[in-house]
């Protein structure tokens, strides 16, 4: 007498392996989005951290930090007159990876795209502190005296994650919208 084999037949397998699928097409792209959105919020906290610190500095010395001029190391100028005083720690990499670029008093002029603000000159009470994203490639200030809006985007696609983070004196100036008003 035959013995009925018990198991899976192949088309019930097949089906269980399409719906895997279907379900990981469906769910990994959701996924890496909300990985790079959760890195973006976490280099805009520690940008809003570092221009915090950078307030606190300005408020007791009366101007910005002299000389910084770019991506700076942990234990050089820039950092030893914020930390331990201001900030006990410092981040000094975005949640990528790549270093936080700050500029103080003139030396925000050219590069941080002094263009795109509404003075002809930087005083030694500003700054610029940005991320240059998800790449790290430098992007140029989209910010705008007449439109200032134009500094801010909707996070659509993965490649809206390489745009960058900038603050200008505490305030924001280039990053991600968070919802639409009109």
């Amino acid at each position: 007498m035959l013995k009925k084999m018990r198991g899976f037949t192949l088309i019930e397998l097949l089906i269980v392996v399409a719906i895997i699928g279907i379900l990981a097409a469906l769910l990994i792209p959701n996924a890496m989005t909300a990985m790079q959105k959760a890195k973006q919020k976490a280099t805009m906290k520690e940008v809003v951290t570092i221009s915090t610190a950078m307030i606190d500095y300005l408020t007791d010395n009366g101007t910005s930090y002299d000389g910084q001029n770019g991506i700076y190391a942990q234990g050089a100028g820039f950092y030893a007159s914020l930390c331990p005083f201001y900030l006990v720690t410092m981040p000094v990499n975005d949640a990528w990876g790549h270093g936080y670029v700050v500029y103080t008093r003139a030396n925000a002029q050219g590069i941080a795209g002094a263009n795109y603000f509404p003075v002809t000159a930087f005083r030694d009470d500003e700054f610029v502190v940005r991320s240059y994203g998800r790449d790290g490639i430098y992007t140029a200030p989209a910010y705008n005296p007449q439109a200032p809006d134009a500094g801010f985007y909707t996070v659509t696609s993965m490649a809206d994650f390489n745009k960058d983070l900038a603050m200008w004196n505490g305030s924001w100036i280039v990053g991600p919208k968070t919802r639409d008003l009109t």
